[in-house]
């Protein structure tokens, strides 16, 4: 294996004054003056940080309070209302007895990476979430059904496959919740990731960072925050250019035409009308291009027999040429108000998403009979309204709604062979290659409307109780009524006892459903397996999850969880085809239950977890979307269980943190995180088992070392210096996340190796 010698010489260089720069920092103790007016508390992940400096703010819970070393009154009070805001929103959508895990800030700066770490791998470091290729995450044995909050506004979803529209660095803490979840969360419910975005005030000043390394990595990113009485601004952007764009098909250290170039915006506005009124407005753009990495080896089918390619085309499956471009563009426009004993939260949001897909003309046609050029696009609109009213001293009710008017638009051009023999087996095609063009167009509705009682019988018991009622119009049209009911008991000190039940009502997403005609290529190539296209049909849930937690010793915690989902059409995702666009269907009967084991421990400047998590995702007859399918398999499945393509049996994670030095200018921060999955599914060829085999188990260790120095120019210019070194899989294990099989499968991928990075990030 080979690197590229520059970034060698770079993070040797680096890692020498690291270590040089540590050891001299020992003896310098800082001296503060700073008075702080609040401590910080930390979640389940969070570490120990250096000491709080002048102008820079931390957290109370989910409050905002600034360090004030001289301020003026007018800066107090402002602060003051800050803290009083932030905290009525945290309480507009409480997670009473669900599985919440927290990040902290100090938590996401000690993933390897930090900032730069990609979001989908900070969240595997949460119990229960296994990855998967294409930068995707399976929570509970759930596909992708997880839903995205900024400040607590649900985003509409995306059409993003790789990579993340949304950014770690954009975050200044967040959470992922799931299990039996309360009545305000509503359509993808196998987790909720609320992300608390940074903002002047959290993040007042600037920071200009370059990072990068081996395989051309080169990550540059801005950002600069500030506030001035009543205005709070906040803006980060980055550029992402490297070749690892998407996993690589084979095992080799470097993937062939695996090239990526990624934008990424978010821009914060917030206006303090009063002490009781705030407006703000978050924007965000991602912007991504991918090359899409080859499978060596393949062999032309029998459509290609009579076909002579073009002189000079690519006839090689290790040399083709496919891209896809993404684009997420997204805004949010949220008035919170506190009126007496209500609070609440108005917002309108809006996303565009498009995803287009550009064949290699040649060898899409040798290989897979179809050179389809694809393009989707969906544009989401709507409103969300939670209300909380403090109804009485042991009543807390909760209310509110959303409504999401979306336009789904799909267009296909396809380049495929005729097929001389229509009606005949086997087939036959002739030489000269046509053009087939089909487009679609979808708008459609889903709304929700929701209301619930925390009720408090007595001090140490909460009963939170609720109903909603969810409804979709768009290529289904269903509704339903759902109760929620959980239970939060603390029988002794530091221990808490939950349980719950959620009836759940999960609308088809609307980006993964397509209304293109089956028959257009029906006599071609490109013919689908069947004609058989029945809707994708809402999914309904009865989700049971119990557990309890416990702190041991001060600084101590330990968890545990059990659930247990019965579903009746069960919501999967596949690709099927050239374009990495994914497509949705059911199974009639699914059953989905485990357990997951959680502790940490974070004390003074060492911070440690672990968290291990069991499961079992298994579904019974495909009842939607058939024309995806091979009738063998639809044959399999129709009488007999079969376990998901995304079902993990065995999913762990880890991390320890310490920091030396962290009582001077200068504390060096190392850190190591652990991820262990036992494999997802792949096909039992032998014995005709789709998803009959669990891939080979793996675990990876990603490290990093962060030198800080506070002040670096003293009064001369106000800011920290930051040098980093991260190392992904030390240990360079090969691991394969796909092997091509399973159904909705169709390409091998395998885990990132080696990766050395390093970079300087400067506050200013």
């Amino acid at each position: 294996m080979t690197y590229r010698p520059s970034g060698l010489l770079l993070c040797s260089s680096f890692l020498s004054s690291l270590l040089a720069t540590g050891h001299a920092a020992a003896a310098q103790t800082a001296t503060t003056t700073t008075q702080v007016t609040a401590t910080t508390t930390t979640g389940t992940l969070a570490g120990t940080g250096a000491p709080a400096t002048a102008k820079k703010p931390v957290r109370k819970g989910a409050e905002t309070v600034q360090v004030i070393p001289h301020s003026t009154t007018h800066e107090a009070e402002q602060v003051i209302v800050t803290a009083h805001l932030d905290r009525a929103r945290s309480e507009l959508s409480p997670t009473t007895g669900a599985s919440v895990y927290h990040f902290s800030r100090q938590a996401l700066e000690n993933i390897p990476g930090g900032d730069n770490a990609p979001l989908n791998q900070v969240l595997l470091q949460a119990p229960g979430v296994a990855q998967d290729s294409y930068g995707q995450i399976h929570v509970r044995g759930d596909h992708n059904e997880v839903q995205f909050r900024l400040d607590g506004v649900q985003l509409p979803e995306g059409l993003s496959v790789f990579g993340q529209a949304l950014m770690t660095r954009f975050a200044d803490n967040m959470s992922l919740t799931t299990g039996a979840l309360p009545s305000q969360f509503g359509f993808l419910q196998a987790a909720v990731v609320d992300i608390t975005t940074k903002n002047g005030t959290t993040n007042a000043g600037g920071n200009l960072s370059i990072y990068g390394g081996a395989r051309d990595y080169f990550f540059p990113s801005l950002q600069y925050g500030f506030h001035k009485g009543k205005w709070d601004f906040f803006a980060t952007a980055d550029f992402v250019h490297d070749r690892v764009g998407i996993e690589n098909t084979t095992s080799s250290f470097n993937a062939p035409h695996d090239l990526s170039n990624q934008y990424h915006f978010l821009g914060h506005a917030r206006y303090t009308v009063d002490e009781d009124t705030r407006i703000s407005l978050i924007a965000g753009i991602s912007n991504a291009e991918y090359q899409l990495p080859n499978n060596p080896g393949l062999t032309p089918d029998s459509w290609s027999q009579n076909y002579t390619p073009p002189a000079g085309a690519t006839t090689n499956s290790d040399s083709l040429n496919e891209h896809q471009k993404q684009i997420t563009d997204f805004a949010v426009l949220a008035l919170q108000k506190e009126i007496g004993a209500f609070s609440l939260q108005d917002s309108v949001f809006t996303r565009y998403s498009s995803l287009r897909y550009s064949p290699d003309p040649t060898g899409d046609l040798l290989y897979l009979g179809n050179a389809q050029r694809a393009a989707r696009s969906v544009f989401s609109t709507g409103t969300q309204h939670d209300v909380t009213w403090r109804a009485a001293r042991d009543h807390t009710v909760r209310f509110g709604f959303q409504v999401f008017v979306e336009r789904n638009v799909s267009s296909t051009t396809s380049t495929v062979f005729p097929q001389t023999n229509v009606g005949s087996t086997p087939p036959t095609y002739g030489p000269n290659p046509f053009n087939v063009y089909d487009s679609s167009g979808k708008t459609g509705m889903v709304y929700g409307v929701y209301a619930q009682d925390e009720w408090r019988p007595l001090r140490n018991l909460t009963i939170n109780y609720g109903l909603r009622f969810d409804g979709v119009s768009e290529y289904t049209a269903e509704h339903q009524f759902s109760p929620r009911v959980n239970l939060v008991w603390k029988p002794w000190k530091n221990g808490t006892l939950h349980a719950g039940y959620s009836r759940y009502f999960t609308p088809p997403p609307f980006e993964i459903v397509s209304g293109a005609s089956l028959t257009h290529l029906y006599g071609t190539s490109g013919a689908p397996n069947s004609l058989t296209n029945s809707k994708v049909r809402a999914e309904r849930d009865h989700y049971f999850d119990a557990g309890f937690d416990q702190t041991i010793l001060p600084g101590w915690h330990i968890a545990f969880d059990a659930y247990y989902k019965l579903a009746k059409n069960l919501i999967d995702e596949g690709q099927f085809g050239a374009p990495i666009i994914l497509s949705g269907f059911n199974y009639r009967h699914g059953q989905v239950n485990g357990y997951e084991v959680s502790t940490s421990y974070d004390r003074g400047p060492l911070s440690l977890y672990g968290n291990f998590a069991w499961s079992r995702a298994i579904g019974k007859k495909i009842t939607s979307a058939q024309f995806n399918f091979d009738q063998g398999e639809l044959d399999y499945i129709s009488s007999r269980w079969v376990h998901l393509d995304h079902d993990q049996r065995w999913t762990a994670s880890a991390g320890a943190a310490y920091i030396f030095f962290h009582k001077t200018r200068a504390p060096l921060r190392l850190s190591a995180t652990l991820v262990y999955g036992s494999g997802l599914r792949a096909d039992d060829d032998a014995n005709g088992i789709p998803n009959g085999l669990a891939l080979t188990p793996y675990a990876t260790v990603n490290f990093s070392a962060v030198q800080t120095i506070h002040n670096t120019f003293g009064s001369a210019w106000q800011g920290d210096t930051q040098l980093r070194l991260d190392v992904i899989n030390l240990g360079d294990h090969t691991y394969m996340l796909r092997d091509g099989s399973g159904i909705g499968v169709t390409a091998p991928q395998y885990g990132l190796r080696r990766t050395i990075l390093c970079g300087i990030s400067q506050g200013f």
